[in-house]
């Protein structure tokens, strides 16, 4: 479930016969036997049942909490007005940035190097500690004057109690990271789910008692400081002082990593901050409960890999095969997920919208249709990064990142011109420019081919062209004096079934062997002593 985009309530082959494999998860061989003689499914090795198993996890804990926290979500929506929205999105603007500086980008060199001893880990968490205490003032200081920047003078203290929740974060940054890298998944799934759950009841709780924006920060708050609480009691970590010859290699590959996703957040809410500062309070409402629902495929679907992926790329980031096997694989399944929903849901913006939030809410119509096409491209993008972080590239993902940072502001200033609307078409028009050198690098680093990648595109592709002419002709065909709930669900049942038939039509074998991939994942029992082996 998701609330604005800075505060949620709920808490990342060089042989083209490859693809002809039956198997999606089968490792790539370094010779190929002839297609008469390949098996139907091959064997998953080990690391790949762990990361089946890591997904499966994360989808258990995230969608298991998702019937109760959005039903919250929309309670919440009706007690609360766009105005409160906006206050908290203005006061969690700057809030990524002091984030990122908090860790200093220690917790995601923890995850990505492979040899740090228990000494470093301590003198790593006391930085951590230590930088946040530091920003935790800069935010006293601060707090003022950015809300007289806004002209909203309850901005103020939000803001302050917004940083005071950095400490908390930086108590479970490193111990957090060192339970990734030993990938216990499981454990930090069921932890997420029972944080978004207290943070749903929270929120929701708040609301009903009339705390208004306070709501939205505080719920979220108290979920985290149990979250943190939890993860300090089952990954201990002590303090020491911090010795800079002893920790150079992570302080270097976190300043990188650091100043790359400062950045990226810089770009993904400087949206937000043209939208607040040229069009106002509400405006921001509806702008930035719009981006999060055209993204919810990316939080609730791509997300799974996401989150989890650079622990296992890390695994095998000296090998290319194994690296494009997982970017070809991983992408073909969230495209296959998210595509039909992104596309779908923007082509269904103008019942949805009035059925699930109410007339109140027809302002973010615009901004979500056209929010939705781009997040179809984006959740496929966010595996590029992983990749080239974990073939040593975080520099240049660094720089990729703060050209982001020059061009897209422009873009946003001159679509605020056209409203809400035109701020969410700067993202379409420019973000092109900043992921084709992404590609290319990456392409380049594991040695895969362009037409490679498209194939494992083209099943969700064929399937959601066909899907839009179906849903438009439901769209224009059903009078406009039908109720809304009613055309809605048509809508999307016509889309559904021409999505599917198509990958059916199309796409069968391909589809029959993801299935088939996914169920060589579960965990084969070994024969009892003394019993033939098939």
């Amino acid at each position: 479930m998701v609330a604005i985009r800075n505060f949620r309530l709920d808490p990342y082959m060089k042989k083209d016969h490859v693809l002809e494999q039956k198997s999606a998860f089968a490792p790539e061989p370094e010779t190929v036997p002839p297609p008469s003689s390949r098996p139907i499914a091959a064997a998953a090795n080990p690391t790949d049942r762990s990361l089946a198993h890591s997904v499966a996890w994360n989808a258990v804990g995230d969608w298991g909490t998702q019937i109760f926290t959005w039903l919250a979500f929309l309670v919440v929506m009706r007690l609360l007005t766009p105005s409160d929205f906006g206050i908290a999105a203005m006061a969690g603007i700057l809030m990524p940035y002091l984030g990122q500086l908090t860790g200093l980008g220690l917790p995601r060199a923890v995850v990505v190097l492979r040899d740090l001893t228990d000494h470093q880990l301590a003198q790593m968490n006391t930085l951590s500690v230590l930088s946040a205490v530091t920003l935790f003032g800069f935010g006293l200081v601060i707090a003022k004057p950015f809300a007289a920047f806004f002209r909203i003078p309850a901005l103020a203290p939000v803001f302050i109690v917004a940083c005071s929740g950095l400490i908390v974060s930086a108590l479970c940054g490193v111990p957090g990271a060192t339970l990734a890298k030993q990938m216990r998944f499981r454990f930090l799934s069921l932890l997420g789910a029972t944080s978004a759950i207290l943070a749903a009841i929270a929120t929701l709780a708040m609301a009903w008692l009339g705390f208004g924006y306070w709501a939205l920060l505080l719920g979220n708050m108290f979920a985290g400081m149990v979250r943190a609480a939890v993860i300090l009691r089952v990954r201990p970590l002590r303090l020491a002082w911090p010795r800079f010859n002893a920790i150079r290699e992570p302080l270097r590959f976190g300043w990188q990593i650091s100043v790359s996703v400062l950045a990226m957040n810089s770009y993904q809410r400087l949206d937000n901050f043209v939208a607040g500062r040229v069009l106002g309070p509400s405006a921001l409402g509806f702008y930035g409960t719009a981006w999060e629902l055209a993204n919810v495929p990316i939080e609730k679907v791509a997300s799974l890999v996401t989150t989890v992926i650079p622990s296992y790329l890390a695994a095998v980031q000296d090998q290319p095969a194994a690296l494009r096997r997982y970017l070809r694989v991983l992408t073909e399944m969230i495209a296959l997920a998210t595509f039909p929903a992104t596309v779908g849901l923007s082509l269904a913006a103008h019942e949805f919208v009035p059925v699930v939030f109410g007339h109140k809410w027809d302002g973010m119509v615009g901004p979500l249709q056209v929010l939705s096409f781009y997040a179809a491209f984006r959740s496929i993008v966010a595996l590029l990064p992983k990749v080239l972080t974990a073939t040593g590239n975080v520099r240049y993902v660094m720089w990729n990142d703060l050209a982001a940072l020059l061009l897209l502001p422009v873009a946003f200033y001159i679509g605020s011109y056209r409203g809400t609307t035109g701020i969410a078409w700067a993202w379409v028009v420019a973000y092109p420019f900043i992921v084709l050198p992404l590609y290319y690098k990456t392409f380049q680093s594991i040695g895969m081919k362009t037409s490679e990648y498209l194939r494992a595109l083209r099943p969700a592709l064929n399937g959601t062209i066909a899907m839009i002419p179906a849903v438009v002709w439901v769209k224009y065909s059903v009078a406009p004096t039908r109720p809304l709930v009613l055309r809605l669900g048509l809508e999307v049942a016509a889309g559904a079934l021409a999505y599917l038939g198509t990958l059916w039509l199309l796409h069968k074998e391909r589809i029959m062997a993801l299935i088939q991939g996914v169920k060589n994942l579960r965990p084969q029992q070994t024969p009892v002593a003394g019993e033939p082996t098939a």
